[in-house]
């Protein structure tokens, strides 16, 4: 597993408490931003990893209420003073401490409701990293805490072998498992019915052969499933439609399918190929 240093500095400030409580200051850094797949690089701070455009810290009381969340946005500068830099203070008691990075565009939603709970309610899902941690408050020093950041999702990436027709516009793809909303604790799916996702290619041009990519959270940490790819035009009507099965995923790595995906005549074979030690690749 790769590691790279980057400081997430967060020093902790006042919200919502009782005047006569006294508040701690607490600092968090998040030391180590842990990845181990290749093919999902992470490099540099994590101000300077382009995919984490969004950090948010939450604060969790052992019977679920919130005490404290906040989320910081790359792209607007009004909601931090340092991206990754976090300033309030805590009461002292024992809460479950809550960091989620994540890449972030217009309309995105991701609902995190508790520990355990949370959500891309918007189209897609994002690269996502996620940590929790228990922090007790015990009494008036100021606390110094680490913890790492861990991608938790699964990536799959669609590479065409024949060249993009001039009607397509994007590409659908549906998962027969896997799930948008996930727990933080444990990175896991906390359901199992599967999504779809439409994503574009990375070309516009006629002729060019494209990549297409998108993520989901799994239920378990390995987990193999048929994904259907539409081919869409502008109506949103299917050009071609390719089914492939007993394609695998796991946490923290890239599924990669290889074929024919504009040729609508094309059955297409399948090769599957299980080794995840880099990436794992299918031919269609």
């Amino acid at each position: 597993m790769k590691k790279l240093s980057l400081i997430l500095a967060v020093i902790l400030l006042v919200t919502g408490c009782n005047k006569k409580e006294a508040l701690i200051p607490v600092r968090v850094h998040i030391n180590d931003f842990s990845f181990t797949q290749e093919e999902i690089p992470s490099k540099g701070a994590i101000a300077d990893y382009n995919n984490i455009k969004a950090v948010t810290l939450a604060f969790y009381t052992p019977n679920g209420a919130e005490q404290y969340k906040l989320t910081q946005l790359k792209c607007d500068h009004t909601t931090y003073t340092t991206f990754g830099n976090f300033d309030l203070s805590l009461p002292m008691g024992t809460y479950t401490m809550v960091v989620l990075g994540y890449e972030f565009y217009d309309n995105d939603i991701l609902n995190l409701t508790s520990p355990t709970t949370a959500a891309y309610t918007s189209d897609h899902i994002r690269e996502t990293f996620a940590t929790t941690q228990t922090v007790n408050v015990a009494n008036t020093n100021a606390l110094e805490l680490n913890a790492t950041l861990n991608r938790i999702v699964a990536k799959l990436r669609v590479e065409s072998t024949d060249g993009k027709t001039e009607n397509v516009n994007k590409v659908r793809m549906t998962f027969s498992q896997g799930s948008k909303n996930f727990n933080p604790t444990s990175g896991l799916a906390t359901d199992n019915n599967g999504l779809s996702n439409t994503v574009g290619t990375s070309t516009a041009d006629v002729g060019s052969r494209t990549i297409s990519t998108s993520y989901l959270f799994l239920a378990t940490d390995e987990q193999t499933m048929t994904v259907t790819l539409d081919v869409l035009n502008a109506d949103e009507n299917t050009i071609s439609h390719k089914v492939v099965n007993n394609v695998p995923f796991k946490r923290n790595r890239v599924t990669i399918l290889k074929g024919s995906l504009y040729n609508a005549d094309g059955s297409g074979s399948f090769q599957v190929n299980t080794d995840f030690i880099d990436t794992v690749t299918i031919t269609f």
